[in-house]
């Protein structure tokens, strides 16, 4: 981890304590900001899904699969996430998820 992110996850600026972070996706943490007048952590969408395909690939012998079905980790990143991360609401400092439409 760089330093600057490890700035931003250990060493918050005092007006953003309270802002939730999304566990094991310190590395797609991109700043900190405000929902009204609430704390939130921005992260970058897809580095959360690069993070999380790159734990799917890894762990990808502990789940069986039919031997003629091919996985696309990539989708199931993005199912996971969209559904167990990205669309959760856990109270005002819910962490927000942008994307860079390039």
């Amino acid at each position: 981890m760089s330093e600057a992110k490890r700035l931003l996850t250990d060493n918050p600026p005092e007006w953003a304590h309270g802002a939730l972070l999304a566990d094991g996706f310190e590395d797609a943490l991109i700043a900190y900001g405000t929902r009204f007048h609430y704390p939130v952590a921005i992260y970058d969408y897809e580095r959360c899904i690069a993070i999380l395909e790159e734990q799917f690939r890894l762990g990808a012998d502990e789940t069986p699969v039919a031997e003629d079905e091919e996985r696309d980790y990539y989708l199931e990143a993005v199912e996971y996430f969209d559904f167990n991360v990205g669309g959760g609401y856990y109270g005002d400092s819910t962490p927000v998820f942008i994307r860079n439409h390039d």
